[in-house]
């Protein structure tokens, strides 16, 4: 043991020995266990890459246990919530870790939202503790002002920390390491905001067990090497962007991390970086291989591109598997409810074989540790080929909407979580997706509840009624489209009807076009008959949704 222990990066020796009734709670899946296994197995490697900063594996584990004890020093407890509103960053990355390392739950906020819902989301759940970067730091006194609940705000940028605001590279620097927390199984250890069917956005409880048996979910069923380079483009606010971060961290793989997503730096940083497996939407993928500059970017080391959140088109994935022939490609389905992933269609699927079994216009079978049925209306299973609601169930889905004991209770209902999407079985076991029975549109890899939107445009006096739908869109997958009635006599202007939405919600949400009518299809009873609605535009497509 001792010359195990004079191996180990020097860092090791500052971190807290854990007692042993602590280190028995590691039966329960934490999602702290890869900073441990990165400092044990892999010290010297590179864990994060931002930019020009480099961390390894042991700088990570000591710079997460500082964090996370400036975080006890602010007050954090176990289970309080902690906020981070910044764009993607190693930092972003290491306070995930610091959060769950301190015993607290993240609150990853939606960078796209207005103040207003920012506002909301930490009132909600009581998030008292903010961390910003330099992109937000601007505001944070505003969104203190709006929030009853946030009372300390910490930046994270590379910039000189504002005046009364401490700075994350301080506070660790000061702090010391603090021993981890292990909090895990059923422990809280995300919130996060997807919209609302009435209006109002619902924060997804994401347990400690959640995250981490749907990364080894997903991993299993989209096998890797075991020295990996990730890149890192969704947002780290969305589910998609934390499902990567833990798949990475599991398999002690390089994480290079993009603030943002623009074409030229996923081509940059692919060849810079010789990065060998990214997830991208549909509409990612597309800028990506259609830039300009592609053919001057060396993209030969990628190995594996994951896509999902949004529709794609069978030309657009033939144009991607073409321009990377070097790569294996997988689709993945899921919804934040189910943290994320609850299907894989993988790489031999998509190869010339794979696809004469015409499973590519499926969604894939469900992974490892996760049941997928669809069921008719009373919830009983349907044979393969009848079309119904998907519904699942397994260690992956949610432990409920914070403080919405009945919309809990709705989507989870007979022990299923019960997806909002219609498909359909074979008789193989894939899962094809058709339709959505909830009227949410995805647009661009976003979730938008058409109900919210549709709340906005009537504040517009000149609206007598209005609904808004998805339709295809060649950039977005889907894009908000709205049909607008208007009263008797009054005028009402598109562009008018746009700017009042983008003054409201996040720009993402708002209608990118407008339809007028004179009147809206009903039903006998008087209700709004919204595939009437969507039929013009999607006739002759298939597939509807991802």
């Amino acid at each position: 043991m001792l010359g195990f222990r004079l191996c180990l990066n020097p860092t090791y020796e500052r971190l807290p020995q854990q007692e042993p009734a602590t280190l028995g709670k590691g039966t329960a899946m934490h999602l702290t266990q890869p900073v441990h296994k990165g400092r044990y197995e892999r010290p010297g490697a590179l864990a994060l890459v931002f930019r020009d900063r480099r961390r390894t594996f042991a700088e990570l584990a000591d710079r997460v246990a500082r964090l996370a004890g400036a975080l006890r020093g602010l007050g954090v407890a176990p289970g309080d919530r902690v906020g981070i509103l910044a764009q993607n960053s190693d930092r972003y990355v290491e306070a995930l870790f610091a959060v769950w390392w301190a015993g607290g739950a993240v609150n990853p906020v939606n960078t796209r939202w207005s103040a207003d819902e920012v506002a909301y989301s930490l009132d909600d759940c009581d998030t008292r503790v903010l961390l910003v970067d330099d992109t937000f730091a601007p505001v944070a006194g505003a969104l203190k002002e709006r929030s009853r609940a946030l009372r300390t705000l910490v930046h994270m940028g590379d910039g000189p920390a504002p005046e009364g605001m401490p700075g994350c590279e301080a506070l660790i620097e000061a702090a010391e390491p603090a021993a981890d927390a292990m909090r895990g199984g059923d422990d809280l250890a995300a919130i996060l905001y997807t919209g609302g069917t009435t209006g109002l956005p619902k924060g997804v409880m994401l347990t400690h067990g959640n995250l981490y048996a749907n990364a080894l979910s997903t991993i299993a069923a989209t096998p890797r090497p075991e020295r990996s380079v990730g890149l890192q483009v969704a947002p780290l606010f969305h589910v998609g962007g934390i499902g990567p971060v833990m798949q990475y961290a599991l398999r002690l793989a390089t994480q290079v991390i993009l603030p943002g997503f623009t074409p030229p730096a996923v081509l940059q940083a692919v060849a810079a970086e010789k990065v060998t497996e990214v997830f991208l939407v549909p509409t990612m993928l597309k800028q990506v291989i259609e830039h300009p500059e592609f053919a001057n970017h060396d993209t030969s080391s990628l190995r594996l591109v994951l896509y999902g959140a949004a529709p794609i088109d069978g030309t657009l994935l033939d144009r991607a598997m073409a321009a990377f022939p070097g790569a294996g490609f997988a689709q993945v389905y899921g919804m934040t409810e189910l943290a994320p992933v609850v299907t894989v269609l993988g790489e031999w699927w998509h190869t010339a074989d794979g696809r004469a079994a015409g499973k590519l216009a499926s969604a894939g079978r469900p992974v490892p540790l996760a049941d997928v049925r669809v069921v008719d209306v009373d919830g009983q299973e349907l044979p393969p080929g009848r079309a119904g609601e998907i519904v699942a169930r397994g260690a992956n889905v949610m432990a409920g909407y914070w403080n919405k004991p009945e919309e809990t209770a709705a989507a989870l209902r007979g022990g299923w979580m019960h997806t909002g999407d219609v498909g359909f079985m074979d008789g193989d076991g894939f899962l094809f997706v058709v339709d959505r029975i909830k009227d949410m549109i995805v647009s661009g890899g976003e979730n938008v509840y058409s109900a919210e939107v549709e709340n906005v445009i009537l504040e517009v006096p000149a609206v007598s009624s209005c609904a808004v739908i998805g339709v295809p869109d060649e950039t977005w997958g889907e894009r908000v489209h709205a049909v607008i009635v208007a009263r008797n006599g009054m005028a009402v202007d598109a562009d008018a009807v746009i700017a009042h939405c983008k003054a409201r919600i996040a720009g993402y949400k708002c209608p990118r076009s407008v339809e007028f009518r004179t009147e809206m299809p009903l039903s006998p009873a008087g209700k709004l008959l919204k595939f009437k609605l969507r039929e013009p535009y999607w006739e002759g497509r298939s597939r509807r949704v991802s």
